[in-house]
């Protein structure tokens, strides 16, 4: 199906990588697109390694509202939040108007998934999801010398590790046993908990946050075994999840995030979803080499080449320095066991099914990365069967 309006909904990296792949395929298409922020064009997962660089939010921009509507020669309607989709008549509209399309593609990301927190300052947690909120969190930690992270996953450990560097004490606090639970076997996780407390980091495990009051100029935090921890800032680091409110009320298929097949498509005639707001058929993927691969295929699709979106094994790297990790985690639902490499030394783990086939591996420490490039010749990737290569 090729369109002759696009519309796309979002300037996070799903939609200007979208917008990019399919300037690449047609300079003529018209391509509008809509966002309730500035618009310019920034790497967001170098924000959580940003503090300790000193950096404003401004200087993290490279390329400014106006420089990517001409790069790309579309139609850049900035903080112009979408309120609603009109499917009948393929529409949306905006704080600002409305704006009709022949295909829409929904790139509005994922929203911080914030825990039920009492007090009265529990609302001044502050989460880092966009360049505006990292202005807000900059601004908040000036003169800093205690912060509360709330959050051990791969964005809490990064921005604890980053926080050292602004000469900060970060406290962090989890339910979980161990930094990266959900993404890493015990022995990485304790590895990098290890690491990170040697730098500086204070971690209470097992452990919730109860309260957050007014203290000062600055919070008392009540855990839920009563401890009490005074810091100047609170950063909530528990997860992201798809923002999926827009597609939801206009009656698209929504389960984790907007579902689509293995072509982009959600379940409406001429929409698309891409990024972390799209639940695949494989599941949610919530990092940058999935957006980039899926805008590519996306593009060809939208502008009638159907073509399917096919992942590779892609593994996660944890931008924390002073123990690098790299995991590629086992497709969910795979039985088996995490297991030692056997290498004399080595600093990592294997995950192999019942069968014996490597699915995932996990890596610690300064040669991570470059370890898992071997790793990743020896990972089984079952074959999968393609849906129907029809129009949007």
């Amino acid at each position: 199906m090729k369109t002759s309006r696009i519309v796309i909904v979002g300037s996070g990296v799903g939609g200007y990588s979208v917008a990019q792949a399919l300037r690449k395929r047609d300079g003529a298409v018209d391509l509008v697109l809509v966002t309730g922020e500035a618009g310019a064009g920034y790497s967001k997962p170098l924000l959580s390694n940003a503090i300790a660089q000193k950096r404003s939010a401004a200087q993290w921009i490279t390329s400014p509202p106006e420089a990517m509507a001409s790069r790309l020669n579309l139609t850049l309607k900035s903080r112009e939040p979408v309120t609603a989709i009109d499917v009948a008549n393929r529409c949306v509209d905006t704080s600002g108007g409305r704006y009709g399309y022949d295909a829409l593609v929904l790139a509005t990301g994922a929203e911080p998934a914030r825990p039920p927190i009492a007090g009265d300052r529990a609302r001044e947690a502050l989460a880092v999801n966009d360049l505006d909120d990292y202005a807000r969190f900059r601004a908040a930690i000036e003169g800093a010398r205690r912060v509360l992270v709330i959050g051990a996953g791969l964005i809490g450990c990064e921005f604890a590790n980053d926080l050292l560097g602004a000469n900060v004490v970060p406290f962090v606090v989890d339910p979980g046993p161990r930094p990266l639970a959900s993404l890493a076997p015990a022995g990485t996780g304790l590895a990098l908990q290890r690491a990170l407390e040697a730098g500086g980091v204070q971690w209470r495990l097992g452990r919730t946050v109860r309260s957050i009051q007014a203290a000062g100029t600055g919070y008392a935090a009540t855990l839920d075994d009563g401890e009490v921890l005074r810091v100047d800032a609170v950063l909530c680091a528990t997860g992201l999840r798809p923002r999926t409110r827009l597609a939801r009320d206009a009656g698209l298929h929504v389960n984790r995030g907007i579902v689509v097949d293995d072509y982009g498509r959600a379940s409406r005639p001429g929409i698309l979803a891409v990024g972390d707001c799209a639940e695949y058929p494989d599941g949610v993927h919530p990092f940058v080499r999935p957006v980039l691969i899926a805008a590519k295929a996306m593009a060809a699709t939208l502008l009638g080449t159907p073509t399917r979106i096919a992942f590779p094994p892609m593994p996660v790297s944890v931008k924390t320095p002073l123990y690098p990790v790299t995991v590629l985690p086992p497709p969910a639902d795979t039985a088996g066991d995490w297991t030692p490499l056997a290498e004399a030394g080595s600093d990592g783990f294997v995950f192999r099914d019942s069968r014996g086939a490597v699915r995932g591996f996990s890596l610690g420490g300064a040669s991570a990365a470059s370890r898992a490039q071997a790793l990743l010749g020896q990972i089984d990737t079952p074959a999968t069967t393609p849906g129907p290569a029809t129009a949007p």
